[in-house]
């Protein structure tokens, strides 16, 4: 046994490949919404625009505003053969840790013709088995990766990216770059559900975490403990987290949008639940069991077997109303993933 009495298996599913969700659904808040109170177990069905029924005046809804960028980038090795380059973070001004394909062929020195005037230059091997590489261009850094680059949408979905991604995998209030995979429970937002959140009186609270391999990389190990997250940085303003704290000590409760708000609120939180103003990077790990102090209620996607995002919504919701609930989206004929449906856990 482990330490907590998971082992990774314990996070298996089956999922029939039909409920994998290709593409968006039109409009964003059409997509479903699954209720699950904790505290009955008892489930019920709705579509995203219902949300704001949910969420009482006076509550806080904590939205991450990172932005997906073109991190993507396919080019050609020395010998013309095909290679990629996942970007994941920034080193220094032109330096960043990457994930690389073909790994085996890209040793140091190598490089990678993305176009004319853009290569990619293979530093070295770390020792989680990424790249630390270095981009040559003749534009500005960030334009050539905007030019050049691809949105790097899930490998699962089996398919290029197109013109809809650059616009559907990202939520409507992106603000910061940075990230290489979109905070999914945040796509269904539409202008329309912000506003009626706002009528009401919810208060909309921003932080930022920016998205790298921490979040999708998979859990390899049969015990949970021995897997290793990448870290990923965050930021909570000093008005953000003013904001939150006064919230909780009226009473009111909080709500996460997506697993990447609750690890930065977590990360960022005391033990007695107050909310630090901090730049920082976390590696945090959230896995039952957990004791969470900062947040009251989740928003969230349908995520992969065995993943650390399926271990997190256990922790919340408990481990067997969890399972529960995964059974009845498949049976009730949900979209999972990236761009399928909506969960609320409360």
């Amino acid at each position: 046994m482990t330490a907590t009495g998971f082992r990774t298996a314990d996070f298996d599913y089956v999922l029939p490949a039909d409920r994998i969700a290709r593409h968006p659904v039109e409009p964003r808040d059409a997509a479903r919404l699954m209720v699950v109170e904790r505290a009955s177990g008892e489930i019920r069905h709705l579509h995203f625009r219902d949300l704001p029924s949910l969420i009482p005046a006076g509550d806080a809804l904590v939205l991450n505003t990172t932005k997906v960028f073109r991190a993507r980038l396919l080019g050609t090795r020395s010998s013309g053969a095909p290679a990629e380059v996942l970007l994941l973070r920034p080193i220094d001004g032109t330096t960043f840790e990457a994930m690389v394909h073909p790994g085996g062929k890209l040793k140091p020195g190598r490089h990678i013709q993305v176009a004319d005037g853009f290569d990619v230059e293979i530093l070295e091997a770390t020792p989680r088995r990424t790249r630390l590489v270095r981009l040559h261009t003749t534009l500005p850094l960030i334009e050539a990766i905007e030019r050049h680059g691809h949105v790097p949408i899930p490998p699962y979905l089996e398919r290029a990216d197109d013109a809809t991604d650059a616009a559907r995998y990202q939520t409507v209030y992106a603000h910061q770059a940075g990230s290489v995979a979109a905070p999914t429970a945040g796509l269904h937002f539409t202008e329309q559900v912000l506003h009626a959140l706002a009528s009401k009186g919810v208060e909309r609270v921003d932080v930022v975490l920016h998205i790298g391999a921490g979040t999708f990389k998979p859990v390899q190990h049969d015990d949970p403990a021995e897997h290793d997250m990448h870290e990923e940085w965050y930021e909570v303003s000093s008005s953000a987290a003013a904001r939150l704290n006064a919230v909780h000590a009226r009473g009111g409760a909080v709500w996460a949008v997506g697993t990447t708000c609750m690890r930065t609120l977590e990360s960022a939180a005391d033990p007695d639940g107050t909310v630090r103003a901090e730049q920082a990077e976390t590696t945090l790990f959230i896995r039952p069991p957990y004791t969470f102090r900062a947040v009251d209620h989740l928003v969230t996607n349908f995520h992969l077997p065995r993943s650390t995002l399926i271990m997190l919504v256990s922790a919340f919701a408990g481990y067997e109303l969890t399972r529960h609930a995964y059974d009845v989206a498949v049976n009730e004929g949900y979209r999972f993933y990236s761009y399928g449906d909506s969960m609320v856990v409360i």
